[in-house]
C-alpha cells in the first residue's frame, strides 16, 4: 500500500477512490460542468484534488470505459502523466468521439480513472550497436496480422 498526501480543493466532492477491492484505477470526479460538441468537441475539466505523488511513482489519468461505449467520450491525451513532481489540480482532457450527439458533462459525473504505478529512473549508457534480440529492428506491424 502507498501512502500519497492529497490536497481536496473541492470539499463537496469525493476523493478518489475504488470502486471494488482489487480494482487498479481510482474514479476521478468533475469538479464542473461542460458541453463536448460532436466530432471532437473537447475539454478539459478540474477533479478537485491535488497529489503529492510520492518519488519513483506516477499517475496515470486513463478513460472510462463505460463513458467510451456509451457516449464517445474518452480522455484525448491517454494515459494522461502526472509527474511526481506536479502539485497543482489534477484536469482531465475530455473528447467527444461521437458524430453527431454532443456530451454534457455534469459537477460530480465520474469522468476518469487514476492508476498509480511505480516507475523506473534510468540512465543511458551511449553504445555504437545495440545488442541483437529476436524481433530486431522491426517495426509497426512487423509481427503480423
Amino acid at each position: 500500500m502507498v501512502r500519497m498526501a492529497l490536497r481536496r480543493l473541492d470539499p463537496e466532492l469525493p476523493v478518489p477512490a475504488y470502486a471494488r477491492p482489487g480494482d487498479a484505477g481510482m474514479d476521478l470526479w468533475a469538479r464542473s460542468g461542460a458541453v463536448l460538441a460532436p466530432g471532437g468537441g473537447r475539454a478539459l475539466v478540474p477533479t478537485g484534488v491535488a497529489l503529492a505523488i510520492p518519488e519513483g511513482y506516477a499517475g496515470f489519468v486513463q478513460p472510462r470505459s463505460g463513458l467510451a461505449l456509451r457516449h464517445g467520450v474518452t480522455c484525448l491525451n491517454t494515459p494522461g502523466l502526472i509527474d511526481a513532481g506536479f502539485r497543482d489540480e489534477l484536469c482531465v482532457l475530455l473528447v467527444n468521439t461521437d458524430p453527431s450527439s454532443p456530451y454534457e458533462v455534469h459537477r460530480g459525473d465520474r469522468i476518469a480513472q487514476l492508476v498509480v504505478q511505480q516507475v523506473a529512473c534510468v540512465t543511458f549508457d551511449e553504445v555504437p550497436e545495440l545488442p541483437a534480440s529476436e524481433r530486431g529492428t522491426g517495426g509497426f506491424g512487423s509481427t503480423g496480422r
